[in-house]
């Protein structure tokens, strides 16, 4: 078996629904032992998130952010079952939660009562808004969407705000919390002295903005809804060609003058730069969707790639992870299950030559794999 990035790591998640399990999944992956807390009887939220299902019928939404991880049944109300809880907390490198603030407090499993029991723990949170004024407000992925800004630039112009069709605030702050965790071990690889990693839903996606962000805090300007065009290039949108759209991402001048040569588009000096193409970009639409709309978007995508220019039809699901498959990509992965089944995951995009991604158990089918105690988790 090769060597694993990240063994022989502990993590001990007592997160549910997306943005912690995701985070705990990606150390899993890179070779961590991470044990899921569910509460008894029912687990993690997303268990019962369907349809869709799978073969067996557990819901694929769980399934997307679970592999690679064995799960304990622990009452948190209960006191026996918290004395587990902590004893595991006092044996593990990484312990991650997204209760409410003060919920682990409560609980006798503060930052500040684990570190001092064990002072190399890394014990990430993840809320919704914060710990400050945020405290008391839920942290769901369409309410930070909305009222974080991101709605605000996505969608038709004329119509109504729009989220994204994932998760993706969750997705974001688990990458943001696996990060910070990486870092804070660093840390402790150096110092021997564990520390708190605080990742919130709304810091996430303000800083995921990027160039939206940054159009307000440094340019004073607020960003609205274009649809499928960019606030800052030309042509980057979606064009309809003889039978459905084309997506055009024409990030320079030599892609657009490729882009001119193999569509027939003679010389215009409106748009002989980037600026002067954002400028006159209505008159460009105009005339891209009349050479474009000569014929089907597969042929165009093609003659397009082909001369360097990033250009391609819109796939639905089934079609992106068909172009990975194409590309050699090997966009997806088979976990084996007890059973002797198997369920196939999008794998980890994370590419490491000497320590790859392991891949060797299904999500966990029911909430209590394990039996207690695990001395060493060994």
């Amino acid at each position: 078996m090769p060597e694993t990035a990240l063994g022989p790591l502990r993590v001990l998640d007592f997160s549910r629904v997306l943005a912690g399990p995701f985070a705990t999944m990606l150390l899993a992956d890179l070779g961590a032992t991470v044990i899921k807390v569910e509460r008894p009887g029912t687990g993690d939220d997303t268990r019962s998130w369907g349809p869709p299902y799978d073969a067996t019928g557990q819901a694929t939404y769980f399934q997307s952010v679970n592999r690679n991880k064995t799960s304990v049944a622990l009452d948190l109300g209960d006191p026996d079952d918290l004395a587990k809880a902590r004893a595991l907390a006092l044996e593990a490198d990484v312990v991650v939660e997204n209760f409410r603030p003060g919920v682990m407090e409560r609980l006798g499993l503060g930052p500040e009562v684990l570190l001092a029991a064990n002072p190399g723990l890394v014990l990430c949170s993840v809320t919704g808004f914060g710990s400050g004024g945020g405290a008391a407000l839920p942290g769901y992925d369409l309410l930070i969407q909305a009222v974080g800004g991101l709605m605000s630039i996505t969608g038709d112009p004329a119509g109504e705000p729009q989220k994204v069709g994932v998760a993706l605030v969750d997705v974001l702050a688990g990458l943001f919390a696996s990060v910070g965790i990486l870092a804070a071990l660093r840390h402790r690889d150096r110092t021997g002295q564990g520390q708190r990693v605080e990742i919130d839903l709304l810091s996430s996606l303000l800083a995921a903005l990027v160039n939206q962000g940054s159009a307000y805090t440094s340019g004073g300007t607020v960003p609205a809804r274009m649809g499928n065009r960019h606030p800052s290039i030309a042509p980057y949108e979606l064009v309809p060609c003889a039978d459905h759209e084309l997506a055009l991402a024409v990030g320079n001048d030599r892609q657009f003058a490729a882009l001119c040569e193999v569509i027939g588009l003679p010389g215009d000096t409106r748009f002989a730069t980037n600026p002067a193409r954002v400028e006159h970009r209505a008159e460009l639409r105009a005339l891209l969707e009349e050479h474009l709309g000569r014929r089907p978007a597969a042929e165009w995508a093609a003659e397009l790639s082909a001369a360097g220019v990033p250009a391609g039809e819109v796939n639905d699901v089934a079609g992106a992870f068909a172009l990975a498959e194409r590309l050699g990509l090997s966009p997806t992965v088979d976990l084996p299950r007890p059973d002797g089944t198997s369920v196939r995951l999008t794998r980890n995009p994370i590419g490491l030559s000497a320590t790859p991604a392991r891949y060797e158990t299904a999500p966990p089918d029911d909430p209590g794999q394990l039996t207690l105690p695990l001395p060493g988790w060994s």
